[in-house]
């Protein structure tokens, strides 16, 4: 009697270890894909902005012509395909060097910062800017718990067994992240 319950305790660690690793690794995968749907629902509310705002800032300077058109052309690149987070983390970035260039030009123009629709434009992207790294900072977290159980044993053997990979994550420039966020006025006074 007792050599049938080794038999059977060896069986349900043999048989239920790894599927409770397998539906871990199942049950973190899906929370990181959900959270890389969020923050890409994020990026495309930025992307819905941003040409509301060139064209505000166009209309009070038209001979910043080259801006806008670096603007829009990395907002399409942004925008063009599905990537993998680090691949879309190169784009989101220039997209958002872009967008402080813009920022800049407004600076120039006193009666475009006291506009209400830029300002609107302006509260709008920074708030979008806002969520953007609330949903990073989640995908981030939820990719760090994925990774680590994908590295650590005895879960990175399930992990080989079923092709289970580290994510990439979804960081910020140190070149951005250095220089800190644009300096944005909403007060609309000069």
């Amino acid at each position: 009697m007792s050599a049938i319950v080794v038999v059977a305790a060896i069986a349900i660690v043999v048989v239920a270890v790894p599927l409770a690793v397998y539906n871990r690794f199942v049950h973190l995968r899906n929370l990181t894909r959900e959270s890389w749907r969020d923050i890409d629902t994020e990026l495309q509310r930025r992307y819905d902005l941003i040409p509301n705002l060139v064209n505000t800032v166009k209309g009070y300077a038209a001979h910043e012509r080259a801006t806008f058109e670096a603007v829009t052309a990395q907002r399409a690149d942004a925008m063009a395909t599905t990537r993998e987070p680090d691949e879309q983390a190169t784009r989101e970035q220039a997209l958002g060097r872009g967008v402080a260039q813009l920022m800049a030009v407004a600076e120039r123009y006193p009666e475009l910062r006291a506009s209400e629709q830029f300002l609107a434009l302006q509260r709008e992207l920074a708030g979008t800017e806002d969520r953007i790294q609330v949903a990073r900072r989640v995908y981030n977290a939820n990719v760090r718990r994925y990774d680590t159980l994908v590295q650590t044993f005895p879960a990175l053997v399930v992990a080989r067994l079923f092709g289970f990979t580290a994510r990439p994550y979804f960081e910020v420039d140190p070149i951005v992240r250095d220089a800190g966020p644009p300096p944005v006025d909403l007060s609309g006074r000069t």
